[in-house]
């Protein structure tokens, strides 16, 4: 038996905004006795429930979900953070002889568990983080790019440019080595084009009549700052700038974020095509079959 062949065995379902993995991870769990684990930079926080597409009680059909609603709103969250708590998560499931499965759209977070990235374990410099908590996410990214032009980071993802600058003060420049501790099988899940635009608008309908709108002004209200939502991006981002006047008309602002939502489902796609071991599953033939045909194979493996 090889090194790899003894690491235990995990099952990610990844994919784009409105794609449908949530649904099919829980298909998964149900058929194979596994429990999940959410890869979502913003489902960890209380009270981002319609924004974040966090699924419902009623959705997740008795499967347990972990990393859902860990931090409150406004608390700071690395991958770091969510490598170490995913460790825990999958290594409890596995203690109880289930099957760990990783779902979510947070590609770095996915990437950072299964190839893992051996991340500093320098503890954090609370004072220093307190210094950046007071700076916007524009004059972060300046600082950012002052110090490492080469880094490669969205702009407005304030939690990533916080922790690139706190890497940055630890002496901690270097790409992170990896060190797998699981082996994997990587489901990916996505629509042609214009189907996936058709889902996107549909959902952020749905969402808005939900109550989208209410709950970004129930955050706000309940003291989370305009900027730490503006920072999230997407949805918490637009309905921030309406809610605050920034952007006064609402169909406007709605036009606008739903054009955002499908570009940010291309950056994901070109994410995760990066990844040559993505399974890319036919969504619109049987990829419920498709799928559990590939889970059955890969743990029937040596």
């Amino acid at each position: 038996m090889t090194a790899e062949q003894a690491l235990p065995k995990v099952v990610a379902v990844v994919g784009t905004n409105a794609s449908g993995k949530s649904a099919l991870g829980v298909e998964l769990a149900l058929r194979f006795g596994g429990e999940i684990v959410s890869a979502d930079s913003r489902q960890v926080y209380r009270g981002l429930d319609l924004g974040s597409g966090k699924i419902t009680p009623e959705e997740m059909r008795g499967v347990p979900h972990h990393l859902l609603d860990v931090r409150e709103p406004g608390e700071f969250y690395s991958m770091a953070d969510f490598q170490r708590e995913s460790y825990a998560a999958m290594d409890g499931i596995l203690a109880r002889g289930r099957l760990p499965l990783i779902v979510g759209g947070t590609g770095l977070y996915v990437d950072a568990v299964l190839d893992g990235y051996e991340l500093s374990d320098t503890e954090p410099d609370l004072a220093y983080r307190a210094e950046l908590e007071k700076l916007t996410t524009p004059q972060l990214y300046e600082m950012l790019m002052a110090l490492s032009p080469q880094a490669q980071v969205e702009r407005n993802n304030r939690n990533r440019v916080m922790r690139m600058l706190e890497r940055l003060h630890d002496g901690d420049d270097a790409q992170p080595g990896k060190r797998a501790r699981y082996r994997s099988l990587r489901l990916g899940v996505s629509w042609p084009r214009d189907v996936l635009a058709r889902r996107i608008d549909e959902r952020l309908a749905v969402r808005v009549e939900q109550g989208l709108i209410e709950e970004v002004q129930g955050l706000l209200d309940r003291g989370v700052s305009a900027q730490f939502l503006l920072g999230l991006g997407l949805e918490y981002r637009y309905i921030t700038r309406y809610l605050t006047g920034e952007t006064p008309d609402r169909e406007q602002m709605l036009s606008e974020l739903s054009r955002a939502i499908r570009q940010f489902a291309k950056r994901q796609m070109t994410w995760f095509r990066r990844c040559p071991d993505i399974l890319w599953l036919d969504m619109q033939g049987d990829a419920v079959s498709q799928a559990s045909e590939a889970v059955r194979a890969f743990l029937a493996e040596p």
